[in-house]
């Protein structure tokens, strides 16, 4: 099952964030969309999502997803949000819950596995406003993994739509994370990721999506899409592929998409 994006366009107020965008994005594949700041990577995921208006067509598996119900969507797709604020004292488990309910289910069962796939066992009776930034952010994870846990459903394979998901985590969970979103893939469902860590994009995507100034530059595999000559052009400075600056200190994560 694919996820088609045909020349869309996407306004806030009168502002055009962009027009005439056009993306694909596979099942069995971890796709990044990557950018500089304000290169519209965020505004095409609420659009892709249904959180904001947009012009032209998004289909998934081969559904306009403007069509679909909203509970037929939540069967296919699990969303997670750069941010997820909560104004009522819920505690883990319940947060995980709303991912089930989002599907018509009650498998409570689910909850401990998804908290332990990302390295949460044991925080079911916490409560979530007393768990740091990171935290909160891997239970928001359990809460959409708990939604399409089976990355292949009656229907097709689901997808995992994540924006920054490692952005508030220290490395050793960007890499559970990470691996997480990898493996999904790998068992047939779909991910499609924003994305600012180029390093970490170039360790785990499979295709990546590079945005700036509104239009789509350049897409494909990473060793096609990060270039020297590509990076550069895109982010307004000078970057170099696989070269270590001269008397600097620079650290890689010793990972692969599922080893470590």
């Amino acid at each position: 099952m694919s996820l088609i994006v045909e020349d869309i366009a996407v306004s806030l107020g009168r502002k055009q964030i962009f027009s005439g965008v056009s993306i694909a994005a596979q099942a069995g594949q971890f796709t990044a969309i990557v950018g500089p700041n304000g290169s519209g990577k965020t505004t095409l995921m609420r659009a892709l999502t249904g959180e904001l208006p947009h012009k032209g067509r998004i289909t998934l598996g081969g559904h306009d997803i403007a069509a679909l119900a909203p509970e037929e969507l939540a069967r296919r797709r699990g969303v997670l949000p750069q941010a997820a604020a909560l104004s009522f004292p819920f505690t883990v488990a319940e947060v995980v819950r709303i991912g089930l309910e989002a599907r018509g289910e009650r498998a409570d069962a689910l909850i401990p596995a998804a908290l332990a796939a990302v390295d949460l066992p044991g925080f079911s009776g916490r409560l979530y406003q007393q768990l740091s930034g990171g935290e909160q952010q891997r239970v928001q994870l359990a809460r959409v993994l708990a939604q399409v846990w089976q990355p292949v459903g009656p229907n097709g394979p689901r997808w995992l739509f994540l924006d920054e998901p490692v952005i508030s985590l220290d490395i050793a969970h960007q890499l559970t994370v990470m691996r997480l979103a990898a493996d999904y893939a790998r068992r047939g469902g779909g991910v499609l990721a924003v994305m600012h860590d180029l390093n970490l994009t170039a360790l785990f995507a499979q295709k990546i999506i590079l945005m700036g100034r509104g239009q789509v530059l350049a897409q494909g595999r990473p060793a096609e899409v990060m270039t020297d000559a590509i990076l550069s052009e895109a982010y307004g400075c000078a970057l170099r592929v696989n070269e270590v600056p001269k008397d600097s200190i620079w650290i890689l994560p010793q990972a692969t998409s599922l080893g470590g």
